[in-house]
């Protein structure tokens, strides 16, 4: 049986790509850290979503801007057989994607927590926060022992939904500015049986087809990591999805591909109901797509699903209001700032939250922006901190921030910043950021 009580100084709510950094990165600074899972396994979107491959960690020229214990992730991956590392993408969108075998990094995160010396409780939901004044005390888990609080000095919000701060009447936001509409939701698939040769084949023979920014000339020489395309395959197709193309990416098998083609708008992610129509709408979908694929499409002759996430995609739901709220425009301009934590060089991609289309806007410069430190820091919990997709972004600026690199980046930094705050004995906020910025540094993050 659990405690009815558990005491930590730095708890962490869930156990996605930002939570898993934020947990080792808090647990290698010592401080008592626990690290809370709805799901009976780690990985959040990249393993319940099938979310695949990661992108990116570099910028178009090439430079690597992720780094830390989100590069340290990939090698032991690499060293486990369970990623190739980075690779060129040849949908052309941004410069590498790093594909990865979802069940080794379940085990890969699991090992790195334990040796970070992290509490890690899974099956547990978080269903109710206790606030004394302007600060959060505790928190409320239940899971099969019963119900246990787990008090905490500092408490990182990684649930993706932000979750901890909207139970604790943290200010949040959600959705675009005017109808609160947000990003739709894709339930990923795999297929097996896919032959990537004829499919290369048929992209070299009719690039027409295809992206603009795929590397056609290039292509031959490049092991096939994604499409974006089949234009005409897909406009005669009758399939009732509200997109314009087909897209997928190869592996981790040879003969493997994951489908991101299914698009739920209109519902709302933090809506039970909503939750419930989309995972139905998307099973659907899936249906829909691998009937297609299979008839039409070349090299899907022979292919059939082999796996269906267990949960629909979010792509975007509530973000924390933050001391400084990243805009469109800091990310395209490639904005610096003083108080860095981390970098990015994706692009912004705002899937239309009611149309067909996905909306691209590059970064200048040298290809990457900066991520400050207020964005993590929630304006009226001055103990809670968030990371991942929950961070204080306007909704253009969340269509970056969101990807996975970029979560693991502001992971560790949040669970770096709250072991530090712990060990200072301040709030977060109070926080020296040069020590923060030095620490990171030490920790082999890029900024």
């Amino acid at each position: 049986m659990m405690p009815n009580k558990i005491e930590m100084d730095v708890v962490i709510v869930g156990g996605g790509p930002a939570g898993i950094a934020a947990a080792i990165a808090a647990g290698r600074q010592g401080a008592r850290t626990v690290l809370i899972e709805r799901y009976g396994f780690v990985g959040g979107m990249s393993t319940a979503a099938m979310v695949y491959p990661w992108m990116t960690f570099h910028t178009d020229s090439g430079e690597q801007v992720i780094k830390g214990i989100a590069q340290e992730i990939v090698e032991r991956l690499q060293a486990r057989g369970g990623s190739p590392g980075h690779l060129r993408d040849t949908v052309g969108f941004v410069r590498t994607v790093t594909p990865y075998h979802p069940e080794i990094y379940q085990v890969v995160a699991t090992d790195m927590l334990r040796e970070a010396g992290v509490t890690l409780l899974l099956h547990s939901f978080v269903d109710e926060v206790a606030v004394q004044g302007e600060r959060i005390e505790a928190i409320q888990v239940t899971n099969k022992s019963g119900r246990s609080w787990v008090s905490g000095q500092v408490f990182v919000d990684t649930s993706g939904d932000a979750d901890v701060a909207y139970l604790s009447g943290a200010r949040t936001l959600q959705g675009r500015d005017g109808d609160h509409q947000s990003q739709p939701m894709t339930m990923k698939f795999r297929m097996r049986g896919v032959d990537l040769a004829k499919i290369k084949a048929y992209m070299l023979a009719h690039p027409e087809e295809f992206y603009h920014k795929t590397p056609i000339a290039e292509l031959q020489d490049l092991p096939l990591t994604g499409v974006s395309g089949f234009y005409s395959h897909w406009q005669t197709s009758g399939v009732p999805i509200n997109r314009d193309q087909v897209l997928f990416f190869a592996g981790p098998a040879d003969d493997e591909v994951l489908i991101n083609c299914t698009r739920v708008q209109g519902l709302d992610a933090t809506s039970a109901e909503d939750l419930t129509r989309a995972e139905q709408e998307g099973r659907k979908q899936v249906l829909m797509m691998a009937e297609f694929l299979q008839r039409d499409v070349p090299g899907f002759e022979r292919a059939s699903i082999s796996a269906v996430a267990p949960q629909i995609g979010i792509r975007e739901s509530r973000r924390i209001v933050g001391h400084y709220r990243l805009a469109q425009e800091d990310v395209v301009q490639g904005r610096k700032f003083d108080d860095v934590i981390a970098r990015s060089g994706y692009p912004i991609d705002i899937h239309d939250p009611s149309g067909r289309g996905v909306t691209a806007a590059s970064i200048s410069g040298d290809g990457a922006y900066d991520i400050p430190y207020r964005c993590l820091l929630s304006v009226n919990r001055p103990n809670l901190l968030a990371a991942g997709r929950c961070i204080s972004t306007s909704h253009e600026a969340l269509a970056t921030t969101r990807l996975t690199p970029s979560c693991m980046a502001t992971g560790q930094a949040a669970g770096t910043a709250a072991a530090l705050s712990v060990r200072q004995g301040v709030q977060p906020a109070e926080l020296d950021i040069a020590l923060l910025q030095q620490t990171l540094r030490a920790e082999r993050a890029a900024i």
